[in-house]
């Protein structure tokens, strides 16, 4: 008999050389049907896995990252049968699982449609209903060779694999095998549900010198009632796509000329300096000082931050008087040589020094993506430098400043603990003592967490902030990060209450995360219809008639003279079609005014998503709309009164 350790801690004993589908089975017919691979003593693995030994043992679902990654490769395959169904003569590459779905590269000419993918994809819904059972085997190099003889691109990659004489492993299902490690699905019937959703272009192993495949994109779920919400969202994403309301409302655009580096307008601006204005209200207020660095540094600074070392491919560079300079990735170093500038005492701790700075890192074209992946944006920074003693209440008062100003744009959030990377810095001693200090405030701060293994910076762990916004979307900005290595790298001291010099710790953390990246957000979070404090014009006096301007311009003047951000619609049109086009703007404010509102001194209130709010003095909806300002409210104050 083994012992097997569940994931609620539970022991259960069972026969020696049972399968994991069948310890999944023993414990409930639910956990069987839902489960996808599983996890053994750390390790993910198909449920045909057999155990022959005591283990823990982890069974995941779709709900699990691991789990959801088994499904969406297992679709893969599926793509990749009906492709050699119903196209022969298309030669396969590469079919891996990614966060929203999966993808197949294909070599096929001509390039595959809508008409082929609505083929491909009816064909998909014949394998899952034949519920082929999937075998998993190992060959070694010549007989994988002689398997995949009608495939080069398998070939090539039989070659890696096979080095030092490794076997290579292959899953079947039906009359299709497939080269790949696994996991997957223990048969083809447990994708319920599939949709492929677009081709594209994509060279192999992503070089341009390599030829040009078809990629095949698709997303798949275990039940049909998943997929449709799914298909709801996207569908609800496109219309609030930033990129193309970003050109709608005359917010940024981003140039033919100048790909990857957003151009903001005087729309966006408004926007912008928005953020930034009530980004340092709140670090004012929570004893952060601002600081500016310079945007071009000399080669060796970063050489001595480790920055040339990890991250140098992203990095942009320059020659300046015969010596090498980089355009700063990241504001740390700067933080850094402020602090370094003067001597320290225990009693100048913690310093907290905030930053709106511009950084410039080199993303492949492929992957910009509006203002969501760029290669300029500003970050808004914060290095905290403190003693030991201080990282759990700096950390907490990190994660109380990062919630307050997450609760202003109505987002709810997910904390992750990322841990040390492969690529990193620095001793071991040391990154368990900082991955504990965040596990500590984390545990202090009450709020659940998840581990994300793997994923921490070069130079120390992180917690991640996850946004989640109104539509189900989830979002990585805001981060908090304890370093160990800058401080020893730069030799950094304080002098401490014993008389002795010390080495200070040093807390990265940002809440927006790119100023840029969350304008992206906030645009598709409110569909381009911001709360009144952001909104680039807050209110529209709309005249019946021309007769009416000079009244409409006395309550615009008005309005200006107390900070509203307001204008007239002094155009010859009709006043519905004035209307109209101010709500299309997303303007949350309209004030109608004719002959009775002349006559009474009044104006006519409409919201661009309640309408006729009714009449009203001006001094009555300015008051109002300030209220509404202040408060930074996510809602009108005229209709919820």
């Amino acid at each position: 008999m083994i012992h097997v350790t569940l994931k609620d801690g539970s022991v259960k004993e069972f026969e020696a050389g049972v399968s994991v589908m069948d310890v999944a089975k023993e414990l409930g017919a639910g956990l069987y049907k839902a489960a996808c691979a599983a996890r053994v003593n750390g390790e993910v693995c198909d449920l045909r896995t057999v155990l022959d030994a005591d283990c823990a043992l982890e069974i995941l679902t779709f709900e699990d990252p691991d789990g959801k990654k088994a499904f969406n490769h297992t679709a893969s395959h599926i793509l990749a049968q009906a492709v050699k169904r119903l196209y022969p003569q298309a030669k396969l590459a590469i079919g891996p699982a990614i966060d929203d779905g999966f993808y197949y590269d294909i070599d096929v000419e001509p390039a595959f449609g809508p008409e082929e993918l609505a083929k491909l994809e009816a064909e998909m819904h014949k394998i899952v209903k034949e519920a082929y059972p999937i075998e998993r085997f190992e060959l070694d190099k010549a007989e994988a060779e002689q398997l995949m003889a009608e495939e080069p691109y398998k070939l090539e990659l039989i070659a890696e694999h096979a080095e030092g004489g490794a076997k290579v492993s292959f899953y079947k299902q039906g009359e299709f095998t497939d080269l790949c490690a696994g996991p997957h699905l223990p048969d083809t019937g447990r994708v319920k549900a599939v949709k492929l959703t677009q081709t594209t272009g994509a060279y192999w192993r992503g070089d341009a010198e390599n030829k040009m495949l078809c990629r095949v994109y698709g997303v798949a779920y275990p039940k049909q009632s998943e997929l449709d919400a799914y298909l709801t969202m996207m569908e609800e994403a496109k219309k609030r796509d930033h990129r193309k309301l970003g050109k709608e409302l005359d917010l940024f655009d981003i140039f033919d000329e100048g790909p990857g580096f957003p151009a903001f307008l005087p729309n966006g601006m408004v926007v912008r300096n928005e953020l930034e204005k009530f980004w340092r209200g709140l670090h004012e207020k929570a004893g952060y000082v601002e600081v500016r660095t310079p945007q071009i540094m000399a080669r060796r600074l970063w050489e001595n931050s480790g920055h040339w070392d990890h991250y140098k491919d992203n990095m942009y560079t320059t020659v300046i008087d015969d010596e090498d300079y980089c355009i700063k990735p990241m504001n740390c170093p700067g933080g850094i040589l402020i602090y370094k500038r003067k001597p320290h005492s225990y009693r100048d701790l913690p310093i907290r020094m905030g930053e709106l700075g511009v950084v410039h890192r080199h993303e492949l074209s492929g992957a910009l993506h509006g203002l969501m992946r760029v290669r300029c944006f500003t970050q808004d920074d914060a290095h905290i430098f403190c003693t030991p003693e201080q990282i759990k209440s700096e950390i907490l008062g990190v994660i109380k400043l990062i919630d307050s100003i997450y609760k202003v744009f109505g987002f709810e959030y997910m904390l992750e603990l990322s841990t040390r990377p492969e690529d990193s810095m620095g001793s071991d001693e040391d990154w368990e003592m900082a991955t504990n200090a965040l596990r500590e405030a984390l545990e202090a701060n009450g709020k659940p967490y998840k581990v994300n293994e793997g994923d921490g910076a070069f130079y120390g762990p992180k917690i991640d902030f996850h946004l989640k916004d109104c539509i189900g979307r989830t979002w990585q900005c805001g981060t908090c990060q304890l370093d160990f290595q800058m401080p020893e790298r730069f030799d950094m001291t304080y002098v401490g209450a014993d008389g002795e010099k010390h080495r200070p710790v040093m807390i990265h953390r940002t809440a927006f995360g790119s100023i840029e990246r969350f304008i992206g957000i906030l645009i598709e979070q409110f569909a381009g219809a911001f709360p009144l404090w952001l909104a680039p014009v807050q209110v529209k006096v709309i005249p019946v008639s021309e007769r009416h301007l000079e009244y409409a311009g006395q309550i615009r003047d008005q309005l200006h003279a107390a900070g509203l951000r307001c204008e007239v619609d002094d155009r010859s049109e009709k006043m519905g079609y004035k209307i109209r086009e101010a709500q299309m703007m997303k303007i949350p404010y309209m004030l109608v005014v004719g002959d009775k509102e002349i006559e009474n001194g009044t104006v006519a209130v409409r919201s661009r998503a309640g309408g006729d709010l009714g009449v009203m003095e001006p001094a009555a909806f300015l008051a109002r709309a300030q209220e509404e300002i202040a408060s930074r409210s996510l809602e009108s104050v005229f209709e919820t009164k």
